[in-house]
C-alpha cells in the first residue's frame, strides 16, 4: 500500500506517490522541477500575509477573491495580472497548512484540481 499523498512545498498541489520515489519518498518536497527551482519566495510569503490580513478585516463567514489580495498589494495592472497565479499558489499552501479553504460556488473544493474562479475563506470546523 502506497504512503499518503503529500503537498508540494511550492505550489500547494497534491504530490501523488510514485513507485520510482519509493526509497526517497520522505525527501520529496516538490511536485516538479519548476516548483523545485521556484521554491517559496519573499513575494509568496507577502501574498500569504496579504490573504491573512484581508480575511481578518472581513466577517468570519466572508470569502475573498485572489484578485482582492493582489489589488490590495499593487495598483499596477501588469503586476496585478502576473501575481494571480502566485496568490492561488499561496492559498493552496495555506489550505495544506489548515489555515483556509478554497471554494467554488460556495462549496469547498480540492485545491489541487480546482479550475476557474475560486474564493478563499477561513477554515471552518
Amino acid at each position: 500500500m502506497p504512503p499518503a499523498d503529500k503537498t508540494c512545498a511550492s505550489c500547494g498541489r497534491r504530490i501523488e506517490w510514485r513507485k520510482k520515489w519509493e526509497r526517497d519518498w520522505d525527501d520529496v518536497l516538490y511536485c516538479s522541477d519548476v516548483c523545485r527551482r521556484r521554491k517559496v519566495s519573499a513575494v509568496d510569503r507577502e501574498l500569504e500575509t496579504g490573504i491573512r490580513t484581508l480575511l481578518a478585516t472581513r466577517s468570519a463567514t466572508a470569502t475573498i477573491c485572489p484578485s482582492d489580495v493582489v489589488r490590495a498589494m499593487t495598483a499596477d495592472e501588469d503586476e496585478w495580472r502576473s501575481l494571480m497565479e502566485p496568490v492561488r499558489r499561496a492559498a493552496r499552501r495555506m489550505v495544506a497548512a489548515g489555515e483556509v479553504e478554497i471554494t467554488q460556488g460556495g462549496k469547498v473544493v480540492d485545491p489541487s484540481t480546482a479550475k476557474g474562479p475560486i474564493r478563499i475563506r477561513r477554515r471552518r470546523s
